[in-house]
């Protein structure tokens, strides 16, 4: 005798939050002290989009990025962002073997599961560029032959702040393919207390060891689960009036796209999955807005978070 659907529909529910919680103490144990900075990074994954984090070295982007990829099994690459660095540095390249007489393609580190991608504005355009169709597409194109990457393939980038001599600044078109932008920031002294007593008998080059505990399948089924999260009629009507209203403002000189929107969308449908419910609502919307929209807006003498304050005020609330 089959279970019920309904009592199959719990289960795999049940089991996602499992999961979700199990990589949620994974990353908190890695970043200790940045819970707010994990279910970020965990509605970007979920919902299959890519990070920018923009901050002051040494806040653990690295540590980040690498118990990411041992929480869900995947393979960990880095590039490290420099004026000389080339496209087939990044994507591969074609190189002429000698013994077999053919050309062999030579996979570049974009052939990971996670990527971090460290003080990306340090590339020049064109290899910036080299990471728009990877982005984007989730695939690479070297002589003419496209090959197809991993298809939890998730990119971390990071910018610093600071110094900003021999930089090249991101264009729209590239920024607009990141999910959203975040900034990891200080912990506070008990963490840091905390993280200073771990540090102790361990090399220092060597971080956290984080176990593998959602398998490759799973992560993909959660991605899915994700992408069916109910949204409403009244709430994509919400947010395409929040978008219209924002570029209207008279102090936006970039306002949000369409591309734009629905990965506001999905980013608050992997919220509402991160809170347990199959279903968006306005407050996820709104509690997403400030790192999604960081990102990709241009304004003239206004900061994002004091723009969406007034959008919030000036949009009403959808009515069921």
């Amino acid at each position: 005798m089959t279970a019920p659907a309904v009592d199959r529909a719990t289960s795999s529910h049940e089991t996602g939050q499992d999961r979700i919680d199990s990589l949620r103490r994974a990353l908190n144990a890695a970043l200790r002290g940045k819970g707010d900075v994990i279910e970020y990074v965990l509605a970007a994954l979920l919902a299959r989009g890519h990070l920018l984090i923009e901050d002051l070295p040494g806040l653990g982007k690295t540590t980040l990025a690498k118990a990411l990829a041992g929480a869900i099994g995947g393979k960990f690459a880095r590039i490290q962002c420099t004026p000389d660095l080339l496209p087939g540095d990044v994507t591969g390249f074609s190189l002429f073997n000698q013994q077999t007489r053919a050309m062999e393609f030579v996979p570049g580190p974009v052939f990971a599961d996670v990527l971090l991608v460290d003080e990306i504005n340090r590339a020049t355009p064109r290899t910036q560029s080299a990471l728009l169709e990877v982005m984007a597409e989730r695939q690479v194109t070297v002589d003419n032959q496209t090959r197809s990457l991993a298809d939890r393939f998730f990119v971390i980038a990071t910018q610093n702040p600071v110094e900003l001599e021999g930089t090249f600044p991101l264009p729209e078109a590239q920024l607009d393919r990141f999910a959203m932008r975040l900034s990891i920031g200080l912990p506070d002294r008990e963490h840091l207390v905390e993280l200073l007593g771990l540090s102790i008998g361990r090399p220092t080059e060597a971080g956290p060891e984080t176990t593998q505990v959602v398998g490759h399948e799973e992560l993909l089924a959660l991605q899915r689960r994700v992408a069916a999260v109910a949204a409403e009629r009244p709430v994509r009507t919400y947010l395409a009036e929040l978008g219209e209203t924002i570029r209207q403002h008279s102090q936006v000189r970039l306002g949000v796209s369409p591309r734009g929107l629905l990965l506001w969308l999905r980013v608050a449908q992997a919220w509402a999955t991160l809170k347990g419910r199959p279903f968006v609502t306005p407050d996820d919307v709104q509690a997403v807005a400030l790192p999604v929209l960081r990102v990709r807006l241009v304004l003239d003498s206004l900061d994002a978070g004091t723009l969406l304050d007034q959008m919030f005020e000036r949009v009403r609330l959808p009515s069921y």
